[in-house]
Parts: structure tokens; C-alpha cells; sequence
């Protein structure tokens, strides 16, 4: 059968929308590679959202192009947010591509693989994508066998002038309860033992399905799923942070001790063009209440410097704002101005080099209050998961504790395993430990297991040995690789 490989860009969202056309071919019969050389098949799945990750896809496009003219790729397909943009300048401009795929048309890669894919019309007719995949949809993960996302719910309905994802995505919608739980089930029983759920507004969950604290109720169900350790849940608005939902956390320890709060800015002027509302002294009310009720919770945010008519004044209040928050993780965007975004047509844009300096300044803020606070922990005991050994370099593992959230927080580097001797006493990775932390730096932390919370587990040979000391599957080797 033939070999197909992917190149996944963007947000764990489209991470998870790969996975799915990964499985629907590999139920198909085809191969999975990690080697653009070996496919005959390449797929680019794309991001959107942002000006710097259109060229990014644009520039894997082009490069998955060269093996499809010099190498054996016989087939190239675009899949993704860029296709709900750009379908037909896709089309007219990259003649090496033969098919596209948009969100709501991932079911529909076998079709495209195999040349039955008829083209659809002009995109600007085109209707809202409204595709959305359930428990009995395969998957072939992409992550390490311990860790997965599970995608509860799928577009928006927020006014946000800024965004552009109701338009690539659709409009709300969310996945059936029952149906994520035996997703989560089955998950678990493959060996996954933390589970994040994803969506663009997860706290909106169930609302359309005429559930009240939907996502509370699905994460009590969560936390009684048998071997998963931690659940966690990305991307909640701030005003849908309810009193019900942070008691769940807190009441469950298998909940993760962790909130994702996109906050955007702290300016009532600048969340106000944004569509946003509110303000930094209600979000100061709202962090209070999460911290009162949830003791040690990490907080993540992110934000937009250089919104149209940010002024010198709004940016001061940003700053003064995260001073005075203390966010354990945060992540900060300099403003993109997309045409297809509604914040395009808005005066006051701000120049290129004050976004750049804006995004600068309020990052080495928060620089010093994640140094501070991880300072802290030095002498501590916390319990972690192991991840497996450090890719950047061969002398110590990974780990994180329940408020790093995989892949975008900090992370634990592992010098010492007290009374391991030898290869064959290390656990699996996705195991339970016991750290005491020596050392911090700016967003990492460094420290030694001093006791495991079960028992470990020999591989079985040399050649599993390897892999379960990775904690990767085929998969997970794919898109560095092609990417």
C-alpha cells in the first residue's frame, strides 16, 4: 500500500484533525511514514490564524513540493484553516498540489489520496465547515503514548474583531458527553494517562446541547476514569470561569490544578475594540477567587500587544496589570492585522517596531515573576509525570508537575534517579514520581526522583526499549521530520 506522510502546523486543534486523517488512511491500509522521501503521499495540514503562520505554511507547502517534483511523492494535499482562506489562490498558484481539504472536510482524505476527490466550488460560496469527529472516528496519535488531547468541542460564536477562526472553523458546536467519555476510556486503556481537552472555548461546552455546567459535569466523569492521572482543560473565557467549575477542580485530584484564561489585554479601551469587555481589576476579582478556591493553581494567559489604538497609556496599564497578576505562564502575540478579521478596518494601527518592543518589554516582566516564583520551589517535593529522556540532551529526563501543561509551560529536567542503577529500574514514561527540586532558572526546573508511585517496568526488548524510553510512537516522529 502506499506511504503517506504529514507535515501538522498550528494549534492542537489542527493536531488533532491530522491525527484523524492519519487514521482514516491507516484503517485504509496505508502507511504512515516519517520520511518525506519515503511517501508517495504528502499532506501539509495548515495554519491560519496569524500573518507569520501563513508563511509558514506556505513555506512547508513549497517544500513538500520539491519531493513531489525531484523525489517519489506522487500526490500533494493541502489541508487545513489556510484552505478555508485561500482555497482557490491555492489552486491557481501551487500547480504541484492536487487536492485541498478544509476543516470541515477532513473525512474526505482518502478521497483526495485516491484522486476521487471532486473540487468543490468557489470559496466564497463555499458554507461554514460543520465537520466535528466522534469516539468511533480512528486516530493515529501523533503524541507520546501517555499524553493526548481530546477535542470537545469544535468552532465559535464569539464577536472577537481580532479573530478569524468562526470563519475557518465554523460556528459552536459540541461533541456528544457520553461520546468523549468513551474517547477518554479508550484512551486510557491504551496506555494514555493524561488527557487535555481542547477547543476553542472549552468552557462554553455543552451549551448548545442544553447542558448547564456542561464542562464541570464532564470533568467529574473524567476524574473517575480509571489510569488517567490528570485531566486537564485548554483555552476557557473568563467570564465562563463559574463558582461549580473550580470547585470541581479543587474537589478531584486527578483534575489538573490548572487554568488556561486567554485574558487578551487589561485596557477596558482595547478589550473594548476587541469585543472583549471588561477589565484588569475584574480580572484581578476573577484570579483571587480562582487561587481561594483552587490552593496552588497555575495560571496561564496570554495576550495582544499593538491593537489598533493602543496607546502608550493602555500598554502601561498591560504591564502594570501583570505585575500585579503574577500569572504563573503566559504567552504574548504582537497584533497581526488580517483582512479577513474585522479588527482590519479599524483606525490607529500601531507600527511594526513598537508591537516588537511592547511584546519585548512585557515578556522580561514576566521573566522576573517566573523566576521569582520558581525560585521558590527549590527544596520542594512535587509529584511529576515523567516524560522520558530530554531530546535537547542525553544526560537527564523530562518531567513536568500537574500545572505545566504539555508542550507550551516550562518543564522538569531530571539529574537523579535515587537507587536506580541500571536502564531496566526505570519506569515507563507516564509515570508517577516523586521530585525534590535543587535548582530553577527562568522557566524550568531542575531536580531528582527520590521515589516512584508505582512500579517499574522492564521493556520487553532492545528495540521496544528504545521506544518506551522515548515515549514516542511512529507518529510522533512524523512532523519534525517533514516539518
Amino acid at each position: 500500500m502506499p506511504k503517506v506522510g504529514f507535515v501538522s502546523l498550528g494549534c492542537p486543534k489542527n493536531l488533532v484533525d491530522s491525527e484523524v486523517m492519519m487514521g482514516i488512511l491507516a484503517r485504509a491500509g496505508y502507511e504512515i511514514t516519517p520520511r518525506a522521501g519515503e511517501a508517495d503521499v504528502l499532506v501539509v495540514n495548515t495554519c491560519s490564524f496569524i500573518a507569520p503562520a501563513q508563511q509558514e505554511s506556505v513555506q512547508s507547502i513549497l517544500e513538500m513540493a520539491e519531493y513531489k517534483k525531484f523525489g517519489r511523492a506522487r500526490k500533494l494535499i493541502v489541508a487545513g484553516c489556510m484552505v478555508e482562506r485561500y482555497r482557490n489562490e491555492i489552486r491557481e498558484q501551487i500547480p504541484e498540489v492536487d487536492a485541498v481539504i478544509g476543516t470541515g472536510e477532513v473525512e474526505k482524505i482518502l478521497e483526495a489520496c485516491e484522486g476521487q476527490l471532486q473540487p468543490s466550488g468557489d470559496a466564497s460560496a463555499a458554507e461554514l465547515p460543520s465537520y466535528l469527529y466522534h469516539d468511533l472516528t480512528p486516530r493515529f496519535r501523533a503524541t507520546p503514548r501517555h499524553t493526548a488531547y481530546i477535542k470537545i468541542n469544535e468552532g465559535c460564536d464569539h464577536p472577537c474583531t481580532f479573530c478569524v477562526i468562526p470563519q475557518l472553523r465554523g460556528k459552536f458546536r459540541s461533541r456528544r458527553f457520553e461520546s468523549v467519555i468513551r474517547e477518554a476510556e479508550n484512551l486510557a486503556q491504551s496506555g494514555v494517562r493524561e488527557i487535555s481537552l481542547i477547543g476553542q472555548d472549552t468552557t462554553f461546552y455543552g451549551e448548545d446541547l442544553g447542558l448547564r455546567d456542561g464542562l464541570a459535569t464532564l470533568l467529574e466523569r473524567l476524574a473517575q476514569v480509571k489510569d488517567l492521572h490528570w485531566t486537564r482543560f485548554l483555552y476557557c473565557y473568563p467570564n465562563r470561569i463559574t463558582p461549580r467549575l473550580l470547585e470541581t477542580i479543587a474537589a478531584h485530584p486527578r483534575l489538573a490544578k490548572y487554568l488556561d484564561v486567554p485574558l487578551q489585554h487589561a485596557s477596558r479601551g482595547v478589550l473594548a475594540r476587541m469585543k472583549r469587555g471588561s477589565h484588569g481589576g475584574a480580572f484581578l476579582k476573577i484570579l483571587e477567587r480562582v487561587r481561594r478556591t483552587i490552593p496552588g493553581v497555575s495560571i496561564r494567559t496570554s495576550f495582544i500587544v499593538g491593537f489598533p489604538g493602543e496607546t502608550e497609556s493602555d500598554f502601561r496599564e498591560l504591564c502594570d496589570f501583570v505585575r500585579a497578576a503574577e500569572f504563573d505562564w503566559m504567552g504574548v502575540f504582537g497584533y497581526s492585522d488580517e483582512d479577513a478579521s474585522k479588527s482590519f478596518a479599524l483606525e490607529g494601527k500601531v507600527d511594526a517596531e513598537t508591537i516588537e518592543r511592547r511584546r519585548n518589554t512585557l515578556m522580561a516582566i514576566q521573566q522576573k515573576i517566573s523566576r521569582r516564583k520558581l525560585r521558590k520551589r527549590m527544596g520542594q517535593r512535587m509529584q511529576v509525570m515523567l516524560e522520558g529522556p530530554s531530546k535537547e540532551t542525553d544526560l537527564v529526563w523530562e518531567a513536568r508537575h500537574e500545572g505545566m501543561a504539555p508542550d507550551i509551560d516550562g518543564k522538569i529536567y531530571i539529574t537523579e534517579f535515587e537507587g536506580v542503577t541500571e536502564a531496566s529500574q526505570l519506569p515507563s514514561p507516564g509515570s508517577l514520581a516523586t521530585v525534590e527540586i535543587t535548582e530553577a532558572n527562568d522557566y524550568d526546573l531542575i531536580g531528582r526522583v527520590i521515589e516512584f508511585a508505582g512500579p517499574t517496568s522492564a521493556p520487553a526488548s532492545a528495540a521496544t526499549s528504545a521506544l518506551a524510553a522515548s515515549g514516542e510512537s511512529l507518529a510522533t516522529n512524523l512532523f519534525p521530520i517533514l516539518a
